[in-house]
């Protein structure tokens, strides 16, 4: 199997497209293509999706460890015929200036694989030479595939960098992207927008193919490559999937729908089986749950109809109260409190768990790593566990009763302490992080076990009222 790890030089420089149109283009061939993304960004693996079929994967150096990530890699991609390592920022920004820790060079390193160097060459011509060759000698570790070009101005551009590269570099040019408005994936303030927003449409897929084949030489990329080597500590055994206990339900669709692939997998080890509903179309939770897990996403866009689903709301606020096991996290936590303003002041009540408020406003109110210690035993576990996952939301509590009870200990990547959080009330457990259940094993099978004790009580209520 082949493999590479697409890296810019900045945010910004065309990783995506290309990531994306290389994916396309291999899938077009007939190859399998194993598709990660570096970092906790949960956007682009929904695209990745989309164009290969394969479930992307987040691979990251600080929320998981480094046997995690190897083994997470090694599994995905045994069977395909190439991997695709979409990068973060620029290749060697990590968590400081002093180290490599978390950067996406720190990733190809421990994953052994090849880097093709996505430069942005808008306005520029022989002094990306120079940036090419600090990149390429920065860290004589990494190895290079080659370097790709984006924003060409015309072939006379590309032409001109071939020749600013020659007796400069060792890394090859593979060539270079012109500049097309019609290729650019809207944004919105959370990122690219979501693939449930905006689906790549077979006539998309197929315009980021010819794109990579137009302009890049494949075939001398691919034959390049070395094959990867598969380590037998890692990857070489089938997972053990539990006999399923209880039964999951979880919100998906275009109000929620930033989940890790991976929280769902460890959930369903530790014997969950998982249902899949929308709070915006359907009227009715699933039959026979013994617990609810809210994920991140766009509630706000989506406040109308998630506050005129009024018998879904009440029911979720109905089974809160009832004691059953509820994890939400950002946008999912937004749509347990009691109301929700948008950036235009309009009000929408939502399911009223918690007796709290959100708005939203139009800049960034968090972003970073989070690392978090549980003040006192929780359906994810013990007093004392950690867990790491991130924040990134344009909302914060607008309304916060003084008598909330908060579970977590927050700090981010530094040590630093945050403000605290991790809401409860009954059993249910709110917070503007993301964690991947990755970092903490015991999270997916305590929370799986919570609602087996649910489940106990749920039964023995039932019986009780039918005798």
């Amino acid at each position: 199997m082949k493999g590479l790890v697409i890296a810019g030089t900045k945010s910004g420089c065309g990783k995506t497209t290309v990531s994306l149109g290389l994916m396309a283009a291999l899938a077009k061939r007939g190859l399998t293509v194993a598709p990660f993304k570096v970092g906790p960004d949960f956007i682009d693996p929904g695209h990745h999706t989309r164009i290969t079929g394969a479930t992307s994967r987040n691979l990251d150096g600080w929320m998981l460890s480094k046997a995690y990530n190897l083994e997470c890699f090694h599994r995905c991609s045994a069977s395909a015929d190439i991997a695709i390592v979409e990068g973060v920022m620029g290749l060697y920004d990590g968590y400081d200036g002093r180290s490599e820790t978390g950067s996406t060079a720190q990733m190809a390193k421990w994953l052994g694989l090849p880097v093709i160097l996505m430069v942005d060459a808008k306005s520029m011509a022989r002094s990306a030479a120079a940036l090419v060759s600090g990149f390429e000698h920065f860290d004589k570790e990494l190895m290079f595939a080659g370097v790709m070009f984006n924003h060409l101005g015309s072939n006379r551009h590309l032409q001109y960098l071939n020749e600013a590269l020659v007796d400069n570099v060792r890394m090859p040019c593979l060539g270079g992207i012109p500049h097309n408005e019609d290729i650019v994936i809207p944004e919105r303030h959370l990122g690219l927008v979501t693939p449930h927003d905006h689906a790549l449409s077979a006539k998309s897929i197929e315009m980021l193919a010819n794109l990579i084949e137009e302009n890049i030489d494949l075939d001398k990329l691919i034959n390049n490559l070395p094959n990867v080597k598969f380590s037998e500590e890692f990857g070489q055994g089938s997972i053990h999937y539990r006999e399923k206990k209880v039964r999951i339900g979880v919100a998906r669709d275009k109000a929620f729908c930033f989940y890790y692939q991976d929280n769902f997998d460890l959930l369903e080890q530790n014997g969950a089986e998982l249902i899949f509903f929308s709070p915006i179309s359907d009227s009715r939770l699933p039959p026979d749950i013994d617990g609810l897990y809210f994920g991140g996403g766009y509630p706000e866009l989506n406040a109308d109809a998630l506050e005129k689903n009024v018998t879904l709301r009440n029911e979720v606020n109905t089974r809160c109260i009832r004691g059953m096991p509820i994890y939400a996290e950002c946008g999912g936590f937004m749509y347990l409190c009691d109301k929700l303003w948008d950036q235009n002041g309009n009000q929408y009540a939502m399911a009223g768990c918690f007796a709290l408020t959100t708005k939203m406003f139009p800049r960034l109110k968090a972003l970073g790593y989070r690392e978090v210690t549980l003040k006192k035993d929780t359906i994810l576990g013990k007093s004392g566990q950690r867990m790491r996952g991130h924040e990134f939301h344009y909302s914060e509590l607008h309304q916060l009763s003084a008598d909330t009870e908060t579970v977590y200990r927050i700090s981010d990547r530094a040590g630093m302490e945050k403000p605290p959080g991790g809401y409860v009330v009954h059993r249910t457990l709110g917070s503007y992080n993301h964690l991947h259940f990755g970092s903490q094993p015991e999270t997916a099978k305590h929370f799986v076990e919570s609602c087996v004790i649910y489940q106990r009580e749920r039964k023995k209520d039932d019986g009780t009222r039918t005798h």
